[in-house]
C-alpha cells in the first residue's frame, strides 16, 4: 500500500498551531469582539479631535475677549449715518476713533471727536470741537469768533458757507454754576450728579463741518458735551477702501 495513501497528504501547513499573536488577540478581544489594538487607535483619534475642538474654543474665547477690551478701552468703531460732517467725512464712511487720546489729554479745538449725544446718551455723534471749557463762542454774520477775537475762526474745512443766526455761548467749565446756563441746559442731572448746583466737569461746544446740515450744539436741548461723554478722537477711515487712510484733524 502506498504510504502516501494511508497517511494522506501532508497537512502540516493546514493544521498548524495558531500564531502566538493571533491567540493573544483572540484572548484579549472584549465581549463585543473589538480588537484592543483598534480600541487603542480609535481612542487616540478621539483624543486628537477633542484636543482640536478645545484649541478652537480657546482661540475664539481669547479673540472675543480681546475684541471687547480693544473696543471698550482703546478704539471706537463707527459708521457715519448722516451728512453733518461732509465733505470731511462722508455718509456711510467707517472709521476708528482712538480712546487713548483722551485718556492722556483733553480734547483740543478742531479735533474730530466721537461722543455721546447729550440729549440721548445711547447714541454716538461725531462732530468737530469748536469751543473749549471757558471759551466764549460768538456766531456773528455767519462767522465764528472765539473769546472776543477780531479774527474769525479758521473754517477752510467746512462744506460751503455757513448760514446761521447770530448767537453767543459761554462754554461751561468744571465748578461753574448751572443757574447761569438754564437757557442751554435742560437736563441738569447730566451735568450735576453731585446735586450741588455746579458743573461736575468741563464741557465742549461741537459743530459739524457741513454747517448748514448739522444738528449740533446750536440746536440741542443740552447745548454742551461733558468731557466724560467724549469717547475718542477720529484717526483712521477704513471704508470705503479707495479713501482708506488717516483722518486729518485740523492743526493736530
Amino acid at each position: 500500500m502506498d504510504d502516501r495513501n494511508f497517511f494522506g497528504t501532508n497537512n502540516r501547513s493546514e493544521n498548524k498551531l495558531p500564531d502566538t499573536m493571533d491567540v493573544f488577540r483572540r484572548a484579549n478581544m472584549d465581549h463585543n469582539g473589538a480588537d484592543p489594538g483598534d480600541m487603542y487607535n480609535n481612542g487616540g483619534s478621539e483624543n486628537s479631535i477633542m484636543s482640536e475642538i478645545l484649541s478652537w474654543i480657546k482661540t475664539i474665547v481669547i479673540a472675543v475677549i480681546a475684541a471687547y477690551l480693544i473696543t471698550r478701552f482703546i478704539i471706537v468703531n463707527a459708521k457715519i449715518p448722516s451728512a453733518s460732517m461732509e465733505t470731511t467725512i462722508m455718509t456711510g464712511d467707517r472709521l476708528i476713533a482712538n480712546r487713548i487720546s483722551y485718556y492722556i489729554g483733553a480734547p483740543k479745538r478742531f479735533d474730530i471727536a466721537v461722543f455721546k449725544y447729550p440729549d440721548d446718551e445711547s447714541i454716538l455723534y461725531i462732530k468737530r470741537v469748536i469751543g473749549l471749557p471757558g471759551d466764549k463762542v460768538e456766531i456773528k454774520s455767519n462767522e465764528i469768533y472765539i473769546n472776543d477775537s477780531t479774527e474769525p475762526l479758521e473754517d477752510s474745512f467746512i462744506n460751503g458757507s455757513m448760514d446761521t443766526p447770530d448767537a453767543l455761548y459761554t462754554v461751561p467749565k468744571e465748578g461753574d454754576s448751572l443757574s447761569e446756563y438754564t437757557q442751554y441746559i435742560k437736563d441738569t442731572d447730566k451735568y450735576d450728579k453731585n446735586g450741588d448746583g455746579l458743573f461736575d466737569e468741563d464741557c465742549y461746544f461741537m459743530m459739524g463741518d457741513n454747517r448748514n446740515n448739522s444738528a449740533d450744539s446750536r440746536y440741542w436741548r443740552n447745548t454742551f458735551v461733558p468731557e466724560s461723554y467724549v469717547q475718542g478722537k477720529a484717526i483712521f477711515r477704513y471704508f470705503p477702501f479707495n479713501k482708506m487712510g488717516p483722518i486729518k484733524n485740523k492743526f493736530n
